[in-house]
This record gives structure tokens, sequence and C-alpha cells, in this order.
């Protein structure tokens, strides 16, 4: 952890990650987040490489302990009309600009920077490799992993909350027997396809 090293040496320096590029359904999830050098917090690591319990431990401590976070989306709807990577960047841009201080210096994890006016790095594998990029990533992952389990009580059978939206075989088979949700983004290959198959019928 924290292999990266920036040029940025203050304490106001955000780091950024996004959840949800690769389901087939629900919104990408972003945060941001300025930590605080005087309330280190420990364990902060990629979300995918913690358990569930691991994250949801962490995730009111780090909200608790961090100068400031902010936690945005990008819409199904912003998903199919720009494409995910412009979504992703999109929620991403909204979670730093809600940040209630805004930071100095940004480091966004990939490779590829949002359009915006601040200073930034895009950092590769960044939530592995700074701290605050870590805690981001860890924030957007609980928040976009609750709301697929709620959507899993309002659209029962897709199996939203084992796979969170990702294309399984159990989902990919719950989209052939039920069809297609209001929460599907229908410009991903095997939704669209499974919408022009119902179009024939």
């Amino acid at each position: 952890m924290d292999a990266f090293i920036s040029h940025y040496t203050g304490t106001l320096l955000a780091g950024v990650d996004e959840v949800g590029r690769g389901p087939l359904a629900g919104d990408v999830v972003a945060a941001a987040v300025i930590l605080d050098p005087k309330k280190p917090i420990a364990g902060l690591d990629d979300s995918k490489k913690l358990t569930e319990r691991k994250r949801e431990a962490l995730f009111p401590e780090i909200q608790q302990s961090a100068l400031s976070w902010c936690v945005a989306r990008a819409s199904v709807d912003e998903i199919d009309q720009l494409n995910i990577l412009q979504a992703s960047l999109l929620a991403m841009k909204r979670a730093v600009q809600g940040l209630l201080i805004q930071p100095e210096h940004v480091l966004v994890d990939g490779n590829k920077l949002p359009r915006w006016a601040y200073s930034a790095e895009a950092v590769v594998k960044g939530d592995s490799r700074v701290k605050a990029i870590a805690a981001a990533s860890i924030l957007a992952k609980v928040v976009r992993d609750r709301e697929m389990q709620a959507f899993d009580n309002q659209y029962p059978g897709y199996g939203f909350a084992g796979h969170k939206g990702y294309p399984t075989k159990v989902h990919m088979a719950a989209l052939d027997t039920l069809g297609v949700s209001p929460i599907h983004r229908r410009s991903f290959a095997p939704v669209k396809r499974k919408i022009e198959q119902m179009r024939l019928i």
C-alpha cells in the first residue's frame, strides 16, 4: 500500500474510485475521500481484496475519520446514453465536486481522468497503492452492494443480492426467464440481445 508517490505533498489529497463498470444492471457508483493524517485507518486495501465483513466494518470508520467524503453515481439511463466509461468518469467527477472540503490534488484509480479543473493524477491499480483511493473504493462498493441487495427484494428472481448485477450464469439464466428489468443497462450486449429477442416473439 502507498507504493505510489505523488508530486503533491500537502494534506488535502482526495482519492477517487468507482464500482460497477462490469455489471449488466444498476448504477455505477463512485466515491471520493480525503483522509485525515491525524486519524490513520488500519486495514485499508482494494475493496475487492477485503471480505464483506471487513468492508462493512471499515465503512463507518472511514466516514467518521476522514476529513471529507462523498459518494456519487451515474444512473442506468446515463450509462446507456454516454457509455460506461464516460458515465464512470462523470460519477467520479460528481463525487469530488460533492466533497465539503475541496481537495488541492486528486488521485484517480485507473488510467483516465475526468474532464475537470482539479490538479490530478491517474493511478493504475490505485486502490491497492493509495490509501485514500482504497478508502473510496470501500465506500463505493459497500453503497453499491447494499443497493443491489435492496433491488433483490424489489425485483425478485434475478439474484441481484448474490451477483450484484454481474453477468454470472445465474443472472443470464434469469434474464432468459424473466426478461429485462427496469434497472438493466439496455446498451450492454447481453441485455440488448435479450430485448431484440423479445421484439421478435
